[in-house]
């Protein structure tokens, strides 16, 4: 019999191991940022509270007006420490080597910006910037540790931002993901210096 189910060539779909968990956790992180959100300004956050006021921001989008619970202004300044010391260690970088000074005036620019924002949305003084550690020697070796250090903040503000709802946890999944975009960004250009 010609379509006898037994006579068919069995066509089995291989997936590699490693794309079936990168897309798990792509999708379960996704799912866990996304949690929290609510863009229709009439309903509560996931959190159970209220929409706050605001005022008409530059782009005319109505902003959210500083929090004043404890634990968002606690993560918020913290999230405003982190990308102040990244941003004095772009600066750091950029007088160090010369040659890299473009690629890292971009990055340097994003991290003004999200510094504005936290400061904003937090209601708390700017945070103040620990001393710095040394940049490691050579061009290669302080982009890949810049990358490195873009990545981690990521992870941080990414965790940080699936604890919280609404207005704020979109700021640091925002936030988040900038540094994932400039943390790929810093390898691939560290990838092409090598050659």
């Amino acid at each position: 019999m010609p379509n006898d189910p037994q006579l068919l060539p069995r066509r089995t779909a291989v997936v590699a191991r490693r794309t079936t968990l990168r897309a798990a956790a792509l999708a379960a992180g996704t799912a866990i940022l996304l949690a929290g959100c609510s863009d229709d300004p009439g309903e509560p956050g996931a959190g159970g509270g209220t929409q706050s006021g605001g005022t008409k921001g530059p782009d005319g989008k109505k902003q959210p007006e500083p929090s004043t619970d404890p634990a968002v202004v606690a993560a918020l300044s913290t999230a405003a420490g982190q990308v102040a010391q990244a941003a004095q260690r772009l600066s750091a970088a950029s007088k160090a080597y010369p040659a890299l000074a473009a690629q890292l005036a971009i990055a340097a620019k994003y991290h003004a910006q999200h510094l504005a924002k936290l400061n904003e949305a937090s209601g708390a003084d700017p945070a103040a910037v620990d001393k710095l550690p040394p940049l490691p020697t050579g061009a290669a070796a302080a982009l890949a540790d810049l990358a490195s250090r873009e990545q981690k903040l990521s992870v941080a503000h990414a965790t940080s931002a699936a604890k919280l709802s609404g207005p704020h946890a979109r700021l640091l999944a925002m936030v988040a993901a900038s540094e994932t975009q400039l943390a790929a960004s810093l390898t691939v250009k560290k990838k092409q210096a090598a050659r």
